[in-house]
Order: structure tokens, then sequence, then C-alpha cells
């Protein structure tokens, strides 16, 4: 696979769902550990998919730390599991592979490929080939705290990037701390920056955020931190996410997820909160959307079987069940609709931002520009050197790792 990969160091805990009975072929699946809420929604589905198909037992495996290098590990040596969870950020990487088993094949008109959402199918296709099937997803919806608009003399949401920070001026220090929360990592930045046309990444993968007309998207961050001081980050107001400064009232104005949702109104039932599609930049719509896929090891030895566990989990009826609490989105259409997620007030932004979204993804080193990204930009938001300087800094730094491991 290219690098060697050190041999991560995991909890895991392996659950069968089901003794197995005589005959039965069990197909194993991973995935990380997400919310307590999460797993148990995820053994109802499977628990309903053994049910039906009493040929076939799965064996939930959650890998609790360094997911990823787990899965990469394991896949080096012949001993991943069938079927797995990759987010879409680490798909290019294995894409291009050869550990992923094509789908395309297994794929019949009855299973309906044209319903789901397009920008999250696209994200898990690479030489025309698909190798996963999305599960859920979320994209970013501006979340306003209604109270503190109407005391601000607000009506509607921002519509653009210029009216939000005349509402985040009219917003700080006298409802709230300040009037948006800012998170300054990458995967909240993109849309900014293709909003002017750059981009993240060239042709062949290697970092170019520091154009200057990906920089045009940036400034707007800086300026609104450094000129205006009506955003924060989560560390100036003393909190460890976007929706708990929300929650607490440190900001009026945030961006988030979808996940936000179930978090806010349960955490702080109190609070009076809406949401709205996010402001234009440049006369253009834009938002991120992230999403992660069922996929197939190329090696597994019950592909059949693995394909009914990957269909029946991303079909219309299992897809229902696994996000009908809300917690998360339906990647097909009609599930979407039959849910009324298009029309729920809260989620119906969410929803709409699909068409447009930028999916979260840049190339197939992800790490690189990533991190050299996040440090170097918070750096010139602090003002410890200009926007220019940290993104050149952040580029060339991205570029030699990327050398080292093309």
């Amino acid at each position: 696979m290219g690098v060697v990969i050190a041999i991560a160091i995991a909890i895991i805990g392996c659950h069968s769902l089901q003794q197995p009975t005589a005959n039965a072929v069990t197909v194993k699946l991973s995935g990380w550990a997400g919310s307590q809420v999460e797993q148990k929604l995820l053994r109802q589905v499977l628990q309903d998919f053994e049910a039906q198909r009493p040929n076939i037992k799965v064996k939930y495996e959650v890998i609790s730390d360094q997911y990823m290098d787990v899965i990469k590990t394991r896949l080096v040596g012949d001993a991943a599991p069938d079927v797995f969870y990759l987010d879409a950020l680490e798909a290019p990487f294995l894409m291009s592979q050869n550990v992923l088993e094509p789908l395309d094949n297994y794929i019949q008109p009855e299973f309906e490929i044209e319903d789901f959402e397009v920008t999250l199918l696209d994200s898990f296709k690479y030489q025309n080939h698909i190798y996963g099937l999305p599960k859920d997803y979320s994209t970013l919806a501006l979340f306003y705290n209604t109270k503190s608009f109407a005391t601000a003399g607000l009506n509607t949401p921002p519509s653009n990037w210029s009216e939000l920070r005349s509402y985040s001026q009219k917003l700080t220090s006298k409802l709230n701390k300040y009037g948006f929360g800012e998170l300054p990592e990458l995967a909240r930045q993109v849309y900014k920056i293709k909003a002017f046309d750059g981009q993240i990444i060239d042709e062949n993968g290697y970092a170019t955020f520091a154009s200057k007309t990906s920089l045009q998207g940036l400034q707007l961050v800086i300026d609104q931190y450094q000129q205006d001081k009506s955003s924060a980050q989560k560390s100036d107001v003393g909190t460890n996410s976007g929706s708990e400064m929300f929650g607490q009232g440190k900001v009026a104005m945030v961006i988030e997820g979808n996940w936000a949702i179930p978090y806010l109104q349960e955490t702080f039932p109190q609070l009076e909160f809406a949401t709205a599609e996010l402001p234009t930049i440049n006369h253009q719509k834009g938002t991120m959307v992230f999403t992660v896929a069922y996929v197939m090891n190329k090696q597994s030895q019950h592909k059949a079987a693995a394909w009914e566990l990957i269909s029946y989990l991303t079909g219309k009826a299992g897809m229902q069940k696994w996000t009908a609490t809300g917690f998360a989105l339906p990647t097909r259409k009609s599930v979407a609709q039959q849910l009324g997620y298009d029309k729920d007030p809260l989620r119906k932004p969410l929803v709409a931002g699909v068409n447009y979204a930028t999916p979260w993804q840049v190339g197939q080193y992800p790490a690189a520009i990533m991190n050299n990204f996040d440090n170097q930009f918070v750096s010139a938001l602090l003002g410890q050197q200009t926007l220019q300087q940290a993104m050149l800094r952040a580029q060339n730094a991205a570029n030699q790792q990327i050398k080292l491991m093309d």
C-alpha cells in the first residue's frame, strides 16, 4: 500500500450478534466507536438483517482507537474485515491501492443506485468504479439563537457573508460574548476557498491553498476575527466544540452539522435556536458535506454475503431504520422524503445543502494537507504571522511530506 504502516494499538470490542447456526456464513463488520446510541441502533439493524437472512451471521467489531491505522495494517496483513466503515476523507487513498472490491457488478437495477445523492456517491468513485455506498451524511448549516436575534431586532438569518459580519457585530457583547463562533480547521474552510475559485490541491494532489484566489475566502475569517472582534474560537471562551459554545450562549451564531441538533436539544433544552443554509460568499452558495460509506475488502472470502449486508444497510428499509431517530441524515433521497427531513424546520437547510456542497476530501494524503493547514491558519488568525506567510509555510511543508509518500 505504498507506505509501511505501523501497527496501531487499539482497544477493540468484538460482539457476535447471535450464535451462528449450522452452515451459516459469518461476515465481519468493523466500524469506529460512535456514541452508545449509535452503536445500539446499529446492532438493532444488524439483528433485523440476521432475522431476514438466517444463512448469514454478522460479527460486529468496534475499533475504539486509531481506526484507520488499524484498518490499513490489517489490509496489508490480509486480516481486514469483510465490510468496514470508510470516511470520504480517507477514501481516495484506499480506492487507489487496489484493496477494495469494486461494487459495480453487484449493483442490480432493483437496488436503485440513482436514489443516492450524487455528491455523496461520487465521493466513493474512482476510475469509473463505485467502491463504497454512503450510509449517512451531514452538511453544515448556520445555527442561530432566535432569542438573541429578536432582542437585537434581527428578523431573518443573514443571507450573505457581509450580513453575517454585520449581524455578528450587533450581537457581540450586548447579548452574547461574541456574535459568531469560528472553527478554523480546514474541514470548515474549504467552501470559503472554493467561493473564489480557489483550490486545496492541484491535479497531482499537491497543496495549492496559498494561491491568491484561495486566500480571498480565508481573509474573510481573519478580518472578522482581528478587525471586527465579533467572532471567537472555542478556546477563547473555554469550550470544547462549536456546539458547546453556542449552547452555553457564548456565541449567537455558529456553523455546525446535523450532529449538533440532538446534542443541543438534550444538553441545552431551554435553548431557542433555528437553522438556515449558509450565507453566500462571493454570490456563491456553499457548504461542506461529510459522509461515510460501507466498503468491501477485496480479499474477503465471503463477498456474496458481504454484499448482502452492504445492500441491506444501504437499502431503503435498512437506511430508514438507521436514520429514523434523526442523529444522521439518509443518503437516499426517497428515505429523506419519507422521514420528512426535507421539510423538518431544523434539518431542511442541511438537506438542501447537499445539492451544492463540497465533499470533505483533499486527495490521497489528507493528513499532510490538513495538519499543516490547521497549524498555520490558527497562527495567522492569532496575528502571529500574515495569512500569506502562514499558508505558504503550510503549503510547502505539506508538499514536502507528500513528495516523501508519493
